[in-house]
Formats: C-alpha cells, structure tokens, sequence
C-alpha cells in the first residue's frame, strides 16, 4: 500500500472542515505536519499518496508564511492593499495585518518586560493613519491584533508619521508604541506599517523578527480578521497637541522682539500637502503664528491622490509648488509627503530645494549652530556636496542607502563620542539630533522657517535658497533600475548575488580604472557594510560605491550599485563631472560586467541599454 501525506490548508470559502477539540488529536496531527495551531482553527486535510509527488502541507504553508515575511520592507511593512494595480494581487489583507500588529503588540510587551525587570500591564500603543482608502478596514484589523496582544489602543485617526512617535512622548499622551499606517509616496492601492517605541523607530532587524512571528500566526489559524472588539480604541487628538509643540518651537527660537505670538506675520508661505496628512500644518501651524497662506496647494485629505504623487521628488509636485510661489510671490513654497516624514522646499525666486540642494540647505543651519559637527548622508550624494559640507567647516560620512540606516550611523557616532547633529537622506527623509532622531519633514521645515525668520530681522532679504548659492551640481547624474526576473520569493537572494559579483569584477581588476570607493570612517570600499565600531549594523540591503577613472588616472565620476529594499529590483546611480561620462560608465557596466559576467540573464536591463 503506498505511503500518504496529509496537509494543512486554512480555509477560503467552503469547504469540508475538520474539528480538533481533542488534545490527543491536536497533538498527533502537530506532530505530523510539523506545526502548531490553535483550538479555534478549521482546516481542510489533504491526504496524497506518496506517488502524488507534491507535498501540500510543506509546499502551501511555506507559501503562505512567505507572504507575510515578503510584506516587510527594511524598518516598514508595506504590500497591495487594493485592486487595480496591473501584474500585482492584494497581499496586505486584514488577517496578514491583524498577525501582523500582535506580533509587534507581544514584541512590545516582551521588550517592556525585559526593561524593567518585571511583568508589566496596560501596554498602551497609538495608531494614527495617513488618508489612504484602505486605512479604515485596515485599522480595525490592527486593533484586533493589539487587543489579541493584551494591549489597550489608542485611535489618533488622520495624522502623520512623525506624530507617531511623538505620541509616545509628549505628554499627557506618552503611550509605550505607536504604529502609522502609510505607503508613503506609493500609489493609492499599496499601504504599510511602521512601527516606533519611546527609543524611536524600529530597525530592519527587529521588524524582521516580528513579521516572522506574524507568518507563524497567519498559517495558524483561520484567514478571518476579528471585526469584534471586546474593548474599542480610545479616539485622542493628538493632531492638536503635536501641532502646539511646533507653534511653540518656532515661537520659542524666533523670539520676535515685536510680536512674539505671531512671528511669521509679513511672511507668505505655501503649502503644497498632496492630499495626505501634511494640512493640518497649514491650518494648525501657520496660520495660527501669522503667516499668509494664500495660494496653498492640496490641502484636504484625498486618499486617491488626484493631484500628484505627495512626494518632495516628484516633478508635478515641485513644478505646481515653484508656479504657485511665482504666482503669489510668496516668501516660501513647502511640499510635503503622505505622511509627512519628508518635505521639500522651493525659493522665493522659485528654485526647487530637494535633494543635495536640500542637504545643503540644511547643512549651512545646523553648522552655523554647532561648528565641526559630523553629517551623515546616503553614499548617492555629490561630491560638490562635501565640498559645501567640508568648506564650512564639517564632516561628511558618507553612509548606506535606507534612511533608517543614515538616521542609526548617527545615533551610534554619537554614543561614540562623535558629534553628529544632522543625518539625511536624499530621499527628503532628515533627522536631527535635536529633535529624538526623528525623521520629521514637518520639524526640518520649521528649521528652514525659523532661519529665514532670523535673516529678515538681521535685515536680509535675500531668501534662503542664498544659503546654498555656492553650492555646484554635479555636470550629469542619473538614476536606473534593472528589474530582477525571478520569483518574488527568490529576487533577494538573486539581486545579492549580482552586488556582489559586482564587488568581485572591481576587486579583480576585470573593471579598467574602476576602484571601490572609500570616505572617512565609514568604508564605502566595504559597500558601507562594515562599520569602524564594535557593533557593526545589520544588514538590510546590499551596495557598492566605484569611482571611476579614466586612461589617463583622471576620476570622471562615480557608480553606486544597490539592492532594493521596497521593489525586486537593482538600482544603478552614476554621477559625472565631465560631458558623456555617464553614457560611458554605463556602457563599460554592461559590456564588461552584465554581459561579460552572464548576471544579464537574471535581469531586464533595458534602461541600461
């Protein structure tokens, strides 16, 4: 008689449903396929002879826990919440979220719990949400999750990530964790998690561990979200009060020596808020300090994004902002991302500042508050910017791509004894350490406002685009990707391996005038992998940095190579400082590398090409 296999299959739909009450049944049947599972769960049993080949309960658990595992991105979670996006199925369903958000309630608990050295009750954790259409079914799952953890929950409603965190300090509030609900800059079909404590946002590492738990709990039990909530979140406006503490900043550094409540009155200043969260900054913060914000762009919220993409990077948004400012002659034009933890600024002469420019721009404030202080920036930066950095007197540290990587190198100079008070990210996202570590666009922009305050009573009216005057641009600078074809499930492993035979092809010297590239303490030539301290970072992502040079020993510019965290895809940033470089650095990348080394048959290199 052949051998059988049984397997495990959570239920969609109907289907014959097997009951376990029993211990002994429950236990046997664990011990056959290898997993647990809860008193509550319904599943269906498939028994295949052993000639069937397939293994179903390895082959559609394994597939199911992968598609929780495959939702995290670097410190985020973020996946297809909604139809309509071509070649891509929903994969943030309730039940994932809900596993999701019990895994970090327990992760937060346990943490707790360690830290004091004792059991601890009434874990308090805040969810706030970015405007999305799939927020609001989304939430309720996430309250189940929490509710499953033990933790008492808290419903912020519309807010930003920033606020997030601050919701776990400022008080009355001060709430043990808290989770936003975005995807960003994303279309209006995708959404995510991320997750902050009172030491700040989480790491890749520690969301990994947590989205682990989560597929153990996804392949567990029924793929049904709990709709029914035994205690309902406490609704609290945080809005208002995180909203006061900028009033209060800008108040407070400004201490205009006439009208001290009001000091942005004489000011216009537009805000373009892409119909996410960053409104309530025109309503909430400017308005009340005085300015003029007459001319504001997208200000109510619109989870389907009509307008444009809410993105600091995004042309349309930088180009209706720039027209907006002309148009008004305004003082200031602002653009802010969904969920407000990036911005953007352009001139009163209309000049776009994002970024280098923004870098720089905020580079020349923090060094004229603390002379000599470190900066840490994402390894894609020009080298015209640390010439800005290094002319007036700072250090540049060149650092890994992931803007949770450049906020960390600086949290850990620091508890290395080296002054580090900005570390940003040409993404838009910046921190300061002024201010918790946060990437916070709504805080970076209070500091930009705060200055051009001061320069107006020190009788300038130049604008602060005059800060980064000096600042050169690199003559050619481009930005490609190359799809990787391959299962989702296999693109990282597949993406490591093409970075680093990348790093192989320039060690060997099969790259002409090709070097990996060093700075400082932070070892570029280690693909920014291995730090100078005794704790090196984890890794969420491999990346080289090549510069290159030409026959006669004369550098032309720069090759940085990248995994993405959020897309399976490599992305290639080149810079050049003489005409044609980078048409030839890419040339010599694919002939001498991609097709030279056969990795071109794992990607769609059509942008090289």
């Amino acid at each position: 008689m052949a051998s059988t296999s049984t397997s495990l299959i959570p239920l969609r739909g109907h289907g014959l449903k097997a009951s376990f009450s029993s211990s002994p049944a429950k236990t046997a049947l664990k011990k056959a396929l290898g997993f647990s599972f809860s008193s509550r769960s319904s599943v269906v049993i498939c028994v295949k002879s052993s000639s069937g080949a397939v293994k179903y309960n390895e082959v559609v658990v394994d597939e199911e826990m992968d598609k929780i595992r495959r939702l995290q991105n670097g410190s985020d979670v973020r996946g297809v919440a909604l139809e309509g996006e071509k070649g891509r199925t929903v994969d943030l369903t309730a039940p994932a979220v809900e596993a999701i958000a019990e895994s970090f309630g327990e992760w937060i608990i346990k943490a707790l719990q360690k830290e004091r050295g004792r059991p601890v009750e009434d874990v308090t954790v805040s969810l706030g949400k970015d405007p999305r259409i799939s927020g609001a079914s989304l939430s309720v799952a996430v309250f189940a999750g929490l509710a499953r953890a033990g933790c008492l929950t808290f419903d912020m409603g519309l807010a930003t990530t920033p606020a997030c965190f601050m919701s776990t300090l400022l008080p009355p509030f001060a709430y043990d964790a808290s989770i936003m609900m975005t995807a960003s800059h994303l279309p209006y079909t995708r959404n995510g998690l991320k997750f902050f404590t009172k030491k700040g946002g989480l790491t890749s590492p520690e969301v990994e561990e947590i989205c682990d738990k989560a597929a153990h709990k996804y392949a567990n039990r029924l793929t049904k979200v709990s709709t029914m909530l035994n205690s309902p979140p406490k609704k609290v406006d945080f809005m208002r009060a995180y909203a006061k503490h900028l009033r209060d900043i800008i108040k407070e550094r400004v201490n205009h020596p006439i009208h001290y409540d009001t000091p942005l009155k004489g000011f216009q200043i537009i805000v373009n808020a892409g119909n996410g969260s960053g409104g309530f900054f025109t309503w909430d913060v400017l308005d009340q300090l005085g300015a003029d914000t007459f001319g504001s762009l997208h200000l109510n919220p619109d989870g389907m994004f009509p307008n444009h993409i809410p993105n600091p990077e995004d042309k349309t948004a930088m180009a209706l902002t720039r027209a907006a400012v002309l148009e008004n002659t305004a003082d200031l034009g602002i653009v802010f991302d969904t969920d407000v933890d990036r911005s953007g600024v352009v001139d009163n002469n209309g000049n776009p500042i994002n970024g280098d420019k923004l870098i720089a721009l905020v580079s020349a404030v923090v060094l004229k508050e603390h002379p000599g202080t470190t900066i840490v920036t994402d390894a894609r930066t020009s080298m015209e910017l640390t010439r800005f950095i290094t002319d007036r007197g700072g250090h540049h540290c060149l650092y890994r791509v992931g803007y949770r990587n450049v906020i960390d190198k600086g949290v850990h100079l620091n508890q290395d004894g080296v002054e580090t008070h900005l570390m940003m990210e040409t993404s838009g996202h910046g921190a300061l350490k002024e201010n918790y570590f946060l990437d916070d666009g709504a805080y970076m922009v209070v500091k930009i406002i705060i200055e051009m305050v001061r320069m107006r009573l020190e009788g300038s009216d130049e604008g602060i685009g005059s800060l980064i005057k000096d600042l050169e641009e690199p003559l050619e600078s481009i930005e490609l990707r190359m799809n990787i074809i391959s299962e989702p499930k296999y693109a990282k492993a597949r993406g490591r391996e093409v970075i680093e035979a990348f790093r192989s092809y320039i060690e060997e010297g099969q790259l002409k005038g090709w070097e990996l590239d060093a700075c400082g303490d932070c070892w570029v030539s280690e693909g920014c992998l291995v730090d100078s301290n005794d704790s090196p970072a984890a890794i969420d992502a491999h990346m080289y940095r090549a510069k290159v040079s030409n026959e006669k020993n004369e550098e032309i510019g720069w090759v940085h190579i990248r995994q993405s965290i959020h897309n399976p895809n490599i992305a290639i940033n080149m810079q050049s400082s003489v005409p044609g470089g980078c048409q030839l650095m890419t040339k010599v990348f694919r002939d001498k590398f991609l097709l030279a080394s056969g990795m071109g048959k794992t990607l769609d290199f059509s942008q090289v090409d």
